[in-house]
This record gives structure tokens, C-alpha cells and sequence, in this order.
């Protein structure tokens, strides 16, 4: 029986090079994905109004994202016959959430800004100018990477040792943290494996005894339980840090290649696998 491949991929330092954003060095291996009707489900800490057009360029609009670190799925109307567990309507998509919303966050953050004076910086308080000066986005993504609804990315500009203490506080509190490329995010219980199993569920219950095989990709911290999650994981090769750590040792492959060059690399060499570029 032909199997149903999925494809989760975390997107800044991965599919997307961690200083230009641009994808593309993935170029090839986005297309043959495209070609074989392969689902191609982006999984970041960004925002659903930064992700909807970046699906779009690249060809993945009729696929579900995982947003904010695994805060919420959005799934395009029409993509499972069975119906989504307490999904809302979400413009022309179901979005199936997984965390508290932001104010949460920013409220507990704004309690903390005493015990850790001037030692971190979040979105709400960089703003738009703000946040293009750490992320070097422009003016019109960086508004886009502040439409946040369910967590609050925060640069932690104190020593290491007070960096501890403050994720200790916050997890303390009941938040969640994870160590992204350039950001902790404060968040719910949630994560990018918990949606990744909630996804790989939904198209196994419209595919019944049909093989899936599914790979995660990413770099950092925060893509640790997805590529943990997934049958197999590619490591992506960073200019900036090591590779995560993972607890799984088999179906694991670290890519050469820096970011999407490493992406690309990994995907073809993982559909070579199966000698085929199907999906559907």
C-alpha cells in the first residue's frame, strides 16, 4: 500500500535562512514536495498572520500550520472529512487551540518586570520598531510577527545565571519556555510535538491501515518534541548554535548544509527513502 508522507517543518533557521529569511536554497526540495502532493505543514513560534503568506509563496496553502510554538492548529476547510474536536472558525480555515491567550502571559511578565529590572524585553513592550531592530525584519513582517494571540517571545538581555532564575519564576507561575533561534517564548502547555500527534491523528483517521510516515525538521530548543515526536527527525545545521539535544538516537539525521541548504538536503535525502515523490 502506498504510504501518506507529511513533511513538519520548523521555519527561521531551518527552512528559512536565519539571517536573510529567504528559502531559496530549499527551492528543489519544496517542489518536489509540491509535485508529489506531499504536505508540507509548517510548525513556528511566528504568528498566523505571518505564516498565511509564506504558505502561500510556497505552495503549501492547502496543508494545516502549527502557530506560536504549537499554541494552535489551523487546518483549511475541507482538508479532513472527520470533523476537528472543538475547532472555531478561523476566516476560511478551523483553528483548534491549545493554550491560554497572550494577555496571560503579558499580565505575569508585567508582574515580574520588578524581581528582573531592564534583564528582558518582550514584543509588547519592543513594539514593531522595536522588534525589526532584534530580528532585523522589516517594518511590514515585523507587524506581523506582533499580532500575537496565544505567547509572548521575550529577549533576555541579563546574565545566564538570572536567565535561569527567570524561567524558573515564570515556570513556577505555571508558563511554559522554550529557547528558540533568537527567543524564549512564554506560552501555555503546549508544544510543536503535541500538535504534530494531533495532526498525524487526523490524517491517519481519514487514511485507515494506510501506512504514514512523517519527518520533523528543525534546529533549536523549541523544535526539540516535534522532532522528538515524528518517525524521523532532520537536524538542521546552524551559523549561530549546536545542534538540539534529542533523547532518540534512531531515524535522527543531521544535515551538512546550513539552514535551508541543510533543509533541502535532508528532505530529498529522506524521500530517496521511499523512492518516490508522492503524497496523495
Amino acid at each position: 500500500m502506498t504510504p501518506r508522507l507529511l513533511v513538519f517543518t520548523d521555519l527561521d533557521g531551518s527552512l528559512l535562512d536565519h539571517f536573510t529569511y529567504r528559502w531559496d536554497a530549499a527551492a528543489e526540495a519544496v517542489s518536489r514536495l509540491r509535485s508529489g502532493h506531499i504536505p508540507l505543514i509548517l510548525a513556528s513560534s511566528k504568528t498566523l498572520a505571518e505564516m498565511q503568506p509564506l504558505r502561500e509563496a510556497l505552495g503549501a496553502s492547502r496543508y494545516p500550520m502549527i502557530v506560536e510554538n504549537g499554541a494552535a492548529v489551523v487546518v483549511p476547510r475541507g482538508t479532513f472529512t472527520v470533523p476537528l474536536a472543538n475547532a472555531l472558525p478561523c476566516n476560511d480555515e478551523e483553528e483548534v487551540r491549545f493554550a491560554p491567550p497572550r494577555s496571560r502571559w503579558l499580565a505575569l511578565l508585567a508582574l515580574l518586570a520588578a524581581d528582573f529590572p531592564d534583564e528582558f524585553a518582550g514584543f509588547d513592550a519592543l513594539g514593531v520598531a522595536g522588534i525589526q531592530a532584534v530580528t532585523g525584519l522589516d517594518a511590514a513582517s515585523a507587524a506581523l510577527a506582533a499580532r500575537r494571540e496565544f505567547s509572548e517571545p521575550v529577549q533576555w538581555l541579563g546574565t545566564p545565571a538570572r536567565r535561569e532564575q527567570f524561567v524558573a519564576a515564570l515556570e513556577a507561575a505555571g508558563a511554559r519556555v522554550q529557547q528558540g533561534g533568537r527567543f524564549l517564548t512564554v506560552a501555555g502547555n503546549c508544544d510543536k510535538g503535541q500538535a504534530l500527534c494531533y495532526l498525524r491523528c487526523a490524517y491517519q483517521r481519514e487514511l485507515p491501515g494506510r501506512p504514514i510516515h512523517d519527518i520533523a525538521i528543525g534546529d533549536s530548543g523549541n523544535d526539540v518534541p516535534m522532532l522528538e515526536a515524528a518517525e524521523s527527525a532532520l537536524l538542521v545545521r546552524s551559523p549561530t548554535h549546536g545542534f538540539p539535544a534529542l533523547a532518540r538516537s534512531a531515524g535522527v539525521r543531521r544535515s551538512h548544509g546550513l539552514g535551508p541548504e541543510g533543509w533541502s538536503e535532508g528532505v530529498l535525502a529522506w524521500l530517496q527513502e521511499y523512492h518516490t515523490t508522492v503524497g496523495d
